[in-house]
């Protein structure tokens, strides 16, 4: 039987996510909403745009890699609900960042176990590179 206090912990719980989620969603919607405003959004995308089309990427998914590789994976969420995305689209850059998300936080995990950050590291992005080639060639 659920008691009233397993109804108590679950919505403090559900409350301290919501809240630690929207930390971070709200501030990037806001970063994203103001480089679209300012232009620097078409800027970045206009320069990242040769190599995101390979990948059937527009210019401004570029900045949803970044940050989902550098920062971690809600954080790429949010920049990806600012933009205009495809579902084919929000498909790859998801498998990307699912493959290689937060990048220097996991690496500093894995180099106090003794393996080596850097190899590793680069795999990830190698790999979620390929991956990202592969949805859109199989999409």
């Amino acid at each position: 039987m659920i008691t009233k206090e397993t109804w108590i912990n679950g919505l403090r719980n559900g409350i301290d996510t919501i809240w630690e989620l929207a930390k971070v969603i709200i501030p990037l919607t806001i970063v994203i909403a103001v480089l679209k405003e300012t232009g620097y959004l078409e800027l970045l995308a206009k320069w990242m745009e040769p190599l995101m089309q390979v990948l059937g990427l527009p210019g401004e998914a570029a900045l949803a890699l970044v940050v989902g590789y550098f920062v971690n994976i809600y954080s790429a969420i949010a920049v990806i609900l600012a933009l205009s995305l495809t579902v084919k689209q929000v498909t790859i850059v998801s498998v990307m960042i699912a493959i290689c998300h937060g990048l220097f936080l996991e690496s500093a995990i894995t180099k106090r176990t003794g393996i080596k950050a850097w190899p590793l590291a680069l795999m990830r992005l190698g790999i979620s590179i390929l991956a990202g080639l592969g949805v859109n060639w199989l999409y």
